[in-house]
């Protein structure tokens, strides 16, 4: 498809389609910047997906400009509240809108709308996963499929699909139609939950695509059942091996005391101490206990304005 055609096809998607009125065509509404939104996404890797693209206010009247890239898990709840299943929303629009003010900088806003059920199957790290014993992985499905009604899927983990996903499809695509910076130094990704585990898989499995990461409440157990889970131990393992260069990469983590995220303190502890061992200190990482934060939208938009700073600069 020719940049063209890309352009305009987004710029109708931004609007009212003639013919389709159904909310699904149209985009949330931001306080701040303009969000496009492509409804079916296709994918040779995964389902089609629904996209969300948020460009900075200044973005049309700047056409030398060119923006890093934050891509974005769990999309539908990062603008709009009106639109999300809890009412809640990250205010990343609101949160972009505090930065710009502050520092004359922004980005593009790359919001990847999850797949319900199968949200859990492409967001838990599939090498982690195939470290566990059979009888590790049958009981984790087990539980994920009773606790949360979570498909794993009959050959576990389809995140390195959904890594392709990103990498081979959907940035080739926005490179293509918006102007951004290309490189990894100013590509991005963020999430929270296993949205902070996918993120950091990402950032281990495609250094050469995202220079930094952002991991909100990370659910290093990778299920509700702390007891006898041999999950955080892959996980930790895994990050002692594959963990990219701190010279060219960064990562932002942190967790909430409260709720679910009390499950994770010792486990992020374990994290950090593994990053700190690979160089990863002063501006390279950052990373945060945040007393008697819970696990929800709120909490993560409270944090949203700290990872912006960490990810673009101050």
């Amino acid at each position: 498809m020719k940049l063209a055609d890309i352009l305009l096809f987004l710029l109708l998607l931004s609007g009212n389609l003639a013919g389709q009125p159904g909310s699904v065509m149209k985009a949330p509404v931001a306080s701040w910047g303009m969000v496009q939104r492509i409804p079916e996404f296709k994918s040779s890797y995964i389902g089609s997906r629904t996209i969300d693209i948020l460009v900075p206010d200044e973005y049309p009247g700047h056409p030398e400009e060119h923006y890093p890239v934050l891509y974005m898990h769990d999309g539908q709840m990062l603008f709009d509240s009106s639109e999300t299943w809890n009412h809640q929303e990250w205010g990343v629009d609101e949160a972009l809108s505090q930065y710009f003010k502050k520092t004359g900088k922004s980005c593009i806003v790359v919001a990847i709308h999850n797949a319900g059920q199968k949200r859990y199957s492409e967001y838990f790290p599939k090498k982690p996963f195939d470290m566990l014993s059979n009888e590790g992985k049958e009981k984790i499905a087990l539980l994920a499929e009773k606790q949360a009604s979570r498909q794993m899927g009959e050959n576990g983990p389809v995140s390195d699909m959904y890594l392709q996903f990103l990498a081979k499809e959907l940035k080739p695509m926005i490179d293509e139609a918006f102007r951004t910076k290309k490189g990894p130094a100013s590509t991005f990704i963020c999430g929270s939950s296993m949205g902070g585990l996918i993120s950091l898989y990402a950032l281990c499995e495609l250094p050469q695509v995202f220079g930094a990461a952002a991991c909100l409440s990370t659910h290093w157990p990778g299920i509700f059942d702390d007891h006898q889970n041999p999950v955080p131990a892959a996980f930790m393992q895994y990050l002692s091996k594959k963990a990219p260069s701190s010279a060219t990469h960064r990562i932002y983590m942190d967790c909430g005391t409260a709720g679910l995220d009390s499950l994770y303190p010792r486990y992020h502890l374990q994290a950090e101490k593994i990053l700190k061992s690979k160089g990863y200190s002063g501006n390279k990482m950052k990373s945060r206990l945040v007393q008697g934060a819970s696990h929800n939208e709120q909490a993560w938009k409270a944090r949203m304005p700290e990872v912006l700073e960490f990810l673009l600069g101050k």
